[in-house]
């Protein structure tokens, strides 16, 4: 395994966990460094396009749901005219100067398509790209993303109506006058609702359990400032303390028609979305069951009720997959992510994760603490532990006891707790 400033270095994706990857390795001194990226430019999930089928997920109306104050980079402040929640383009311009500002656009190649990384003798790694060729590499961080390939739900029979999965959704104009019907508790699925409901003559949303919605406006400000000011205290005060805010804020969740959470407020993703609870108060947002089945047009739920759709919307989430890596070596769909600090393979030392979180808070903030520790790694100044399987299995039976079991929050991590564990392994100097 070579370690040092001379280590030939690939990253993948120049989204912006891979721009987060580039910029921590480049101030390392590390700068035989290749970042492949299959987009025409930086930005990853962010980059909007018209056309549904590729790589990004946003939607036109979409904006972020954490604050503008807790998903800047520490070392790269967004903006002071942004507002609290920057929409898609102004996200994608900030991390376009990111990258122009920290010199990392030298080092992408665009347009690039990284079809195979197979491990060679000595832990390094051939890469063969789209183009034939093919590339040597001694240490490679692997930051594609994983809100990219769709889960699609499956349920008896057929629907004959046009159905779709939110991955390629993007106006609501194609839905105008229709009765349609969003599947899902995610965030997505809860602002895609919103944004049909002013188009169609008809929206459900159909749930399989109660979720915690949270405004994303708390005393003023956006609820994840306002748990900052308590992330010191414990989590179990701090839970009963969110819950209480929560409860007071919206009155439960009884009084939208939706079903009572099952599960702890701190113990799943929240949705943050202040216009549901307004559409449901309003009528324009319909709450429906879980699905039983389809026939034709016809939408059967689990309560027995029936109702016909012209069209179906299913956020159904995302599969963790990585199509150039052999799933013999690498397998983490629906399954838990055995990797310490959720970054490095103990089977593959060289080879490491940026990104793959469902943090509740930002993820590329985290990512850029990932990477700072990765660059740390690669020259030389931090090593793993020698027990580093036994604290992956100790952080897996931990993960399990404080989030909900779902293939879902199989990544999911404390923003605080997670960057804290960070921090305490990087070498004083790097900190």
């Amino acid at each position: 395994m070579k370690i040092g400033r001379q280590a030939r270095v690939c990253v993948i994706g120049a989204g912006p966990s891979g721009i987060a990857a580039a910029k921590n390795l480049l101030q390392a001194g590390l700068t035989r460094l290749v970042v492949y990226d299959r987009q025409a430019a930086v930005g990853g999930n962010w980059l909007y396009s018209e056309t549904p089928g590729g790589h990004s997920s946003v939607y036109e109306t979409a904006h972020i749901i954490s604050s503008r104050t807790l998903s800047q980079y520490h070392d790269y402040p967004m903006p002071a005219h942004y507002p609290d929640y920057p929409n898609h383009r102004q996200l994608k311009d900030y991390f376009q100067a990111y990258a122009r500002h920290f010199g990392v656009e030298p080092y992408i190649q665009f347009n690039t398509e990284v079809r195979q990384v197979e491990p060679r003798p000595g832990h390094a790694w051939r890469i063969t790209l789209g183009d034939g060729r093919v590339e040597d590499f001694d240490h490679v961080l692997v930051a594609s993303g994983h809100l990219w390939n769709p889960r699609r739900p499956e349920y008896p029979g057929t629907f004959s109506g046009d159905l779709c999965h939110a991955h390629e959704y993007r106006t609501p104009g194609r839905y105008r006058g229709q009765r349609v019907l969003v599947i899902g508790g995610g965030n997505s699925a809860c602002d895609i609702a919103c944004d049909v409901a002013r188009q169609a003559s008809f929206t459900g949303l159909s749930w399989r359990r109660g979720y915690y919605v949270i405004p994303k406006v708390i005393f003023g400000s956006p609820p994840d400032v306002v748990n900052a000011r308590f992330h010191w205290l414990p989590r179990a005060v701090r839970r009963r303390g969110v819950w209480l805010i929560w409860r007071l804020v919206t009155g439960g969740a009884a009084p939208y028609g939706l079903p009572e959470p099952d599960h702890g407020i701190l113990e799943a993703h929240p949705i943050a979305n202040s216009q549901l609870l307004y559409w449901l108060k309003h009528g324009a947002i319909q709450p429906r069951k879980d699905i039983a089945r389809f026939d034709g047009p016809t939408v059967h739920f689990v309560d027995g009720t029936a109702e016909d759709y012209d069209a179906i919307i299913a956020a159904t989430g995302y599969r963790i997959t990585f199509p150039f890596l052999d799933p013999a070596l690498i397998d983490f769909e629906d399954k838990d992510v055995p990797l310490y600090l959720r970054v490095f393979h103990p089977d593959f030392p060289t080879l490491y994760f940026i990104g793959l979180l469902q943090p509740q808070g930002c993820i590329w903030t985290l990512a850029d603490w990932q990477a700072r520790l990765v660059a740390q790694r690669i020259t030389g100044g931090y090593e793993l532990p020698g027990d580093v399987r036994r604290r992956i299995q100790r952080d897996l039976e931990r993960q399990r006891r404080i989030f909900h079991a779902s293939p879902r929050h199989s990544t999911e991590v404390d923003s605080y707790e997670y960057e804290r564990a960070l921090r305490r392994e990087l070498p004083r100097l790097a900190r």
